[in-house]
């Protein structure tokens, strides 16, 4: 017979493994989107298009707007931190020529940081079977990557953009789970959307003129990164934050480097590594240490 915690637990392993795969992939959409736009520009028509999708579904919906002003403000920052200043770091990093690899080494520091911040100052606990899965973690990602890092080609400019877009991923994931924990993720999506787009607008126009060679590649990558990414994908991490503890579900971000390494295997037959099939093993073994719990005792 399946409970209702089975058919949860079903649930919310779809939802991971979903978030794995369409944000590790996401990173390949957005490689080719920045052929034939620059980071703002780029980023301001992914919102638009965003917008598109999303106002007709809250007009005909009619889900709960913010209970207050407050809310609609914490929605507002949350959604700053995890779209416009976020992407705007990560996307600027890679059109400065940074590679996959040293963006996702610096990147997979994520959990970490939360580890560190929802122990300190949100109350979770974290034994030291998860602590150790962290650190696990993050060395196999190192692993996966290692071949690909050059360090020369960090430049200053490259190294502020990736960790800004590392801490805001960060605070905006803690943030969004701390003050809008209830919030209709609908209407979160496109006042989210909103804010990010009235942000980098300006600076796609006043930094990059706004050019954009319109071409079919880069409105596919538009079209996958808007509904699969910062919609559903976005969507299902905060159903999972608000589902478990914080440290457990952004552990999950260790695991989009490897599906890069797999895609890349897959798409242009790049054979990985046998350090990177190490590496793989080491971080799926981490993921299993922080996210694994026991069942709860069955009432007796």
């Amino acid at each position: 017979m399946i409970t209702p915690l089975s058919e949860r637990r079903w649930f919310n392993s779809f939802l991971a493994w979903y978030f794995v795969t369409v944000w590790g992939s996401g990173y390949l959409a957005s490689k080719i989107g920045l052929q034939y736009a620059a980071p703002f520009t780029f980023l301001t028509l992914r919102f638009a298009f965003g917008i598109a999708c999303m106002l007709p579904i809250v007009l005909i919906v009619r889900p709960p707007w913010p209970a207050s002003r407050t809310e609609f403000g914490h929605v507002i920052v949350a959604g700053l931190l995890m779209h416009a200043t976020n992407l705007g770091g990560s996307h600027y990093t890679q059109y400065l020529g940074v590679s996959a690899g040293i963006t996702a080494v610096l990147l997979s520091v994520q959990p970490l940081l939360t580890a560190l911040i929802a122990s300190r100052w949100m109350g979770e606990q974290l034994s030291g079977r998860q602590w150790l899965g962290v650190a696990l973690g993050l060395a196999g990602v190192l692993l996966v990557v290692w071949h690909k890092i050059d360090i020369r080609e960090m430049t200053l400019g490259a190294l502020l953009a990736i960790v800004t877009s590392l801490l805001a991923i960060t605070a905006g994931t803690l943030y969004q789970r701390a003050f809008c924990p209830l919030v209709d993720l609908r209407v979160s999506a496109l006042v989210q959307f909103l804010a990010s787009a009235a942000l980098l607008a300006p600076l796609a126009w006043g930094i990059e003129g706004f050019r954009v060679d319109w071409a079919w590649p880069m409105m596919g990558a538009i079209v996958y990164l808007v509904i699969g990414s910062s919609i559903l994908a976005v969507n299902a991490l905060h159903t999972l934050m608000r589902h478990g503890e914080a440290t457990r579900v952004t552990s999950l971000l260790y695991l989009t480097p490897i599906l890069a390494v797999v895609l890349e295997f897959a798409i242009f037959h790049v054979v990985p590594s046998l350090l990177s099939i190490v590496g793989i093993a080491v971080t799926c073994a981490g993921v299993a240490l922080v996210a694994w719990k026991r069942d709860p005792p069955a009432p007796e």
